[in-house]
């Protein structure tokens, strides 16, 4: 770990004057992924701003009728929170398919959205990875895939983004709410995170200077409908091969709206409004499903190791959407 220089802010306005001001720096609340990035190099910022004491830690009512996830809500706070297990159960049941309880307990929800890739060839600071290193090649490709992307890849860029909480709030239509020095602005989970493109480096579409402070999630929130599937290599302390956020409004037998979210696929969640129209108004049928689940996966692309994850995506799509369908939460 190399050297670096420390402050605490008091304030947004203060944290967003000091990382704008200060050369190479960077947030820091929890620490659950910058740390470690620190420690073998792959990140290495010549200051820090502690966040951690600013009043944005809790949960409460928004304007839309929905809850506020306030940025620096922990991981486990958030997944037990009495109103997030009633009106948001899919929220909880991904954040609780994610990383350790100790992590958890650490993690914030603003951070969680700002997880780095967990591809190998990030981490390993020997090889070259464009993400890490912009214009060095991308070993991946050509490489050990097992864990990487088989949609919206480039020739830049093959990794996947490996939140789970971010899968879910993807499928509920959140939105994440930033400030920065033009002011405050609210960014659709949608539009929040990036495709590698020609720019693997570049994760999401916030501006340098700019600070989550809270995230919306809508008043409709799927909690009798609703599954989160995460399939993984072992059941503990793993990132997705494939998951699956599904979220469904059924009237009788008929399916009136239908949101799903694919996690370990992509550089972003994974989702396709147009695919899931297919379900609108339309009886839910394991036919019906696996119409959908073609339609999510045209254009995947396997990279030899990561071949197998195409037909498993298509598979989980399904069950995860006949589990939606057969669950009864609350009214």
């Amino acid at each position: 770990m190399r050297s670096f220089t420390y402050s605490r802010a008091q304030n947004v306005p203060s944290a967003v004057s000091e990382v704008t001001s200060q050369p190479q720096a960077k947030f820091i609340a929890g620490g659950t992924n910058l740390l470690d990035l620190m420690k073998i190099d792959v990140e290495s910022p010549r200051h820090l701003v502690d966040i951690t004491r600013i009043a944005l830690d809790s949960i409460k009512a928004n304007e839309e009728g929905g809850l506020r996830l306030g940025a620096l809500v922990t991981n486990a706070d958030t997944a037990y929170h009495e109103q997030v297990e009633k009106r948001y159960p899919l929220l909880s049941h991904a954040i609780l398919a994610g990383a350790t309880g100790q992590l958890r307990n650490m993690a914030t929800d603003g951070g969680n959205l700002l997880q780095r890739t967990r591809c190998e060839y990030f981490y390993d600071t020997q090889t070259a990875c464009n993400k890490r290193e912009p214009g060095s090649g991308c070993s991946a490709i050509g490489g050990y895939t097992r864990n990487l992307a088989i949609l919206g890849t480039s020739e830049y860029c093959i990794a996947t983004h490996p939140s789970d909480m971010a899968v879910a709030l993807t499928a509920l239509d959140a939105r994440v709410n930033v400030t920065g020095q033009n002011g405050e602005r609210s960014i659709p989970m949608l539009e929040f995170h990036r495709l590698p493109g020609d720019t693997p480096h570049i994760d999401t579409n916030l501006q340098p200077d700019e600070i989550i402070t809270s995230i919306d999630l809508p008043a409709k929130g799927f909690a009798k409908h609703y599954t989160y599937i995460k399939l993984r290599d072992r059941a503990s302390y793993a990132f997705a091969l494939v998951s699956v956020a599904a979220a469904l409004d059924v009237e009788g037998d008929t399916i009136r709206e239908a949101r799903i979210a694919l996690g370990g696929v992509a550089h972003k969640p994974w989702r396709k409004p147009e695919a899931e129209a297919l379900l609108k108004d339309q009886p839910a049928t394991r036919e019906n499903f696996q119409k959908v689940a073609e339609a999510y996966l045209e254009g995947a692309k396997g990279y030899g190791d990561n071949d197998f994850k195409i037909e498993l995506a298509k598979r989980a799509i399904v069950r995860a959407l006949q589990q939606a369908l057969e669950m009864e939460g609350a009214s």
